[in-house]
This record gives C-alpha cells, structure tokens and sequence, in this order.
C-alpha cells in the first residue's frame, strides 16, 4: 500500500493486479480468458447479426435479446483492453482519468444488463398472462421506449461517480484489487472522506442490480402463480418451457456476482488468486454464456442459425 502522504486530486496513477504469485506465467494463464473474450465477440456478434437480418425475429423477446448482446459487447470491450495491456503487454500503469471512464462503462453495462433482464422477465410474464393482448402491450414503439429509459437510468446512475471521485486525494500510485477498475476499489484507494461516494455507489446498486433483482423474482413468481391455474400439463410444460432460456441467463448473470461477493467477504486474503480470477469471470462468463444458452435453448434462434448456414452452403456450391 503507498503512503497518502504524497496524495493528489486526479493525477494518480492506478496498477492493474493479475494473479498473485503467477506474474510469471501471466501470459499462459491469460489464454483460456483471452479465448473467452475472442469467443464471447464473435458470439454475440452473430446472435445481433441474426437479430438483425432475419424478419422472424423482429419480436419484442429478440429484440430485448439484441439489446442484452449489445451490452454484453460492451462489457467485453470495457473489460478486454485492460486484460490485454497487463497479461500480454505486462504494463500495469492506468492513468486516473482512462481508469475512471472504465469505471463508468463498466457499471454503466452491467445496469444495462440487468434492466434488459428485467425487461424480458415483464415480457415472459404478460406473453403467459395475456397472451391475446401482448401484440398490443409489447409494440416496437413501447419496446424502444423500454430500452431507451434502461440506457437513461444507466447513465444517471453512473454519471455521478466519475464526478465524485475528482473531488477524492489518492497516492500518486495506487494498487487496485483487480485487472479493471470499479467503484469501491477506488473509493477504497482514496485518502480523503468518501462517505458521500459510498452513499451515491449504495443508491445507485439498490436502484439497479438490487431493484431489478427483485421485480424478476416477483416476476417469475408471477409467472408461476399463473402457470399453476392452467389446467393442461401440456400447456403448463409449454408455458414454463418460454421462460427457461431466459432463467439460465438471470442465474448466470446473478450467481457469478454472489459468488463473488461471499468469496470477497470470507475467503479473500486465503485464496488471493482464486478471488481475482472470480472477479474476471462474472464479468466474462455471462456475456460468454448468453449465445450458447439462447443457441441451444431458443428454437427460433436454433433454426436461424441453421438456415443462415444452409444458406451460405448453397451459395458456396
């Protein structure tokens, strides 16, 4: 830890942490994390493509989709450069401003995230509610309408902490507790008061991850309350069956950040590298995991993959 003696308002500079006691193997250790992210781009890249060339899906559903891939692309591209420049460059330095901006897009696409997750939840629960009527609830106007105010509430909730920590003094040299930059490593870095950036960071958590995580759960009890009165197995079968892609994505959007969060608070100084290594896969894991799930579990993306191949085998031949 440097000394705050040498403190400064905004001229910091911030060093990324790999993996404690592997620095000499980062290159072989970054590998399989660096295939995730070239795997997670093209992935997603495909899904937004099929979205957006194959009228079949032009529906609500695939188009609440197409926004969680376009922020899943974000989060990677936040992520990815600071990975790059200390496995494979071995440069650990980021200045204070390039690591604030990081911050902001960081937070800034995973609320993203977590509103479109919500979104599709409400667009579940009205398709198996008032399936009749879901054509007129969920029209593209009131979708686009849905995912201009996710990306609004994002930016606000986010704007607040970049402008904040210009008024905290840091050491010249400060260490973060991962290869990216986040809001409590770096009011935990700061040598001055930050109770009001710890109030800003709780509000904007409970408003977004904690406010959203608990409408899908409201949700999906919903959903089940209401799966539970239709009388056929079959139709109930069918019913839950529209829900299962996007349950596994909550899950794997969720669980990776508790997993994270328990690790930090019980095990983090025992196990340094199984924490930071933690910290990098609930950022790459999800947007890793959303293709396949929807590729494997979605029929509509299942058979538009399949006649967008079949389609270019013809044209080859």
């Amino acid at each position: 830890m440097f000394s705050c003696n040498t403190s400064t308002f905004g001229h910091s500079t911030f060093l990324l942490t790999g993996f404690p006691g592997l620095e000499a193997s980062h290159h072989w250790v970054s590998i399989p994390i660096n295939l995730i992210c070239v795997v997670t781009i093209l992935g997603n890249s495909m899904i937004l493509f099929l979205i957006r060339t194959d009228p079949a899906l032009h529906e609500p559903m695939y188009i609440f989709l197409s926004m969680l891939v376009a922020s899943d692309l974000g989060l990677c591209a936040s992520t990815f450069p600071t990975m790059v420049q200390l496995f494979w460059l071995g440069s650990r330095e980021l200045p204070f401003d390039l690591c604030a901006a990081q911050m902001f897009f960081i937070h800034a696409f995973t609320y993203v995230e977590s509103g479109v997750l919500l979104a599709m939840a409400f667009d579940r629960f009205v398709a198996i509610r008032d399936p009749l009527h879901y054509a007129t609830i969920f029209t593209h106007s009131a979708t686009a309408k849905v995912g201009a105010a996710i990306l609004v509430r994002a930016i606000l909730l986010n704007l607040p902490g970049p402008i904040l920590l210009q008024r905290l003094l840091f050491p010249q040299i400060s260490v973060l507790s991962h290869c990216y930059c986040l809001h409590c490593d770096l009011v935990g870095l700061a040598c001055s008061d930050t109770w009001i950036n710890s109030l800003v960071g709780l509000i904007s958590i409970l408003l977004s991850l904690g406010l959203d995580s608990s409408l899908i759960v409201l949700s999906y009890a919903l959903i089940l309350w209401t799966v539970l009165s239709i009388a056929l197995p079959r139709e109930r079968l069918k019913a839950l069956n529209t829900c299962v892609s996007h349950l596994c994505i909550v899950l794997i959007f969720y669980l990776p950040k508790l997993g994270l969060s328990v690790l930090h608070r019980v095990e983090k100084h025992s196990y340094p590298a199984l924490a930071v290594l933690m910290a990098n896969l609930h950022f790459l894991v999800p947007p890793f995991m959303n293709p396949i799930v929807y590729c494997i579990k979605s029929k509509q993306i299942h058979q538009g993959l399949i006649k967008r191949f079949q389609q270019k085998r013809v044209d080859i031949t």
